[in-house]
């Protein structure tokens, strides 16, 4: 019998994120439009495109062996599974989303506690009223099918709703009062789906790539050659996740160096090390980093 992970991937907002770390991790996933079963390279995992908000369920009725979703919507589902893995990733970047509570402008709520009787829209009921609940104050908590940022204040009088960066909010002229929740995405594993010693292995290097890639995201290698008498000038400009790897060259004097360093900091860097005598500087993109 062909041994066969069933891996739920998400539909929607987190899908072409996904897709573009599967393929840095060496994963070749692709789907047709109106397809919800991706082609991947690999004969032992059979992928399913599922919306987030319902994934963990799947999951923890083990229709899925694993799959990705976010911490929200795993609370919300209330859903008894094995949360393998933290991966920082979103629709728009590598940090975290938040929940936020969020009124018009010209509110004249200020704090949770005014909310006391008022109506609230969102899509995260569950949680939403939970929290609520556990603040003492009582509201109504509507269910959101979509647009939510437009309904205040003439359907509701606030909203729960999910932000990266909080733009969509202030364009809608919303402003953020309180934040309920910081969700990331979770590589999460049916319980039994996680005692059988093949699947979990798979899992596990599934995970181990995906963390690679991650960890590759915002980095870059650096090669050049150091003269002798720049070479502890050079040294003190580098920071690195470990030491530099150096080797002396042919030619006398002279050593090829090389490190990985955070992307964001080469473009001040290099002209540095140009200076202080680096020649022959090389930068070059990562797809994985195992640590």
């Amino acid at each position: 019998m062909e041994k066969v992970l069933k891996l739920g991937l998400p539909k929607g907002s987190l899908q072409e994120s996904t897709f573009k770390l599967f393929k840095k991790a060496g994963y070749n996933v692709s789907v047709s439009s109106r397809s919800y079963y991706p082609n991947i390279d690999d004969v032992e995992i059979e992928a399913m495109l599922i919306r987030a908000q319902e994934m963990a369920k799947y999951v923890d009725d083990g229709v899925l062996d694993a799959g990705l979703t976010g911490k929200d919507w795993i609370l919300e589902q209330g859903a008894d599974v094995k949360e393998v893995a933290e991966l920082n990733y979103a629709k728009g970047g590598l940090r975290p989303v938040k929940w936020v509570i969020a009124v018009p402008n010209d509110s004249k709520i200020k704090k949770v506690k005014d909310l006391q009787g008022k109506r609230i829209s969102t899509e995260l009921v569950g949680f939403t009223k939970k929290y609520f609940k556990s603040k003492g104050i009582k509201a109504e908590i509507d269910f959101s099918w979509g647009a939510t940022e437009v309904k205040p204040p003439h359907l509701c009088d606030a909203i729960v709703e999910l932000t990266e960066t909080g733009s969509s909010l202030r364009a809608n002229n919303l402003r953020i009062i309180e934040v309920i929740l910081e969700s990331s995405t979770r590589f999460i594993s049916n319980k039994k789906a996680w005692k059988d010693k093949w699947k979990r292995q798979k899992m596990e290097n599934i995970v181990l790539l995906l963390r690679g890639a991650l960890a590759a995201e915002e980095k870059v290698g650096l090669k050049m050659n150091v003269p002798e008498g720049s070479f502890k000038r050079i040294m003190t400009l580098l920071s690195s996740m470990h030491s530099p790897t150096i080797s002396q060259l042919s030619d006398a004097g002279w050593f090829a160096l090389e490190v990985i360093i955070d992307e964001r900091i080469v473009r001040d860097l290099i002209p540095k090390l140009r200076a202080v005598g680096a020649e022959g500087i090389i930068e070059y993109p990562l797809n994985k980093v195992i640590p």
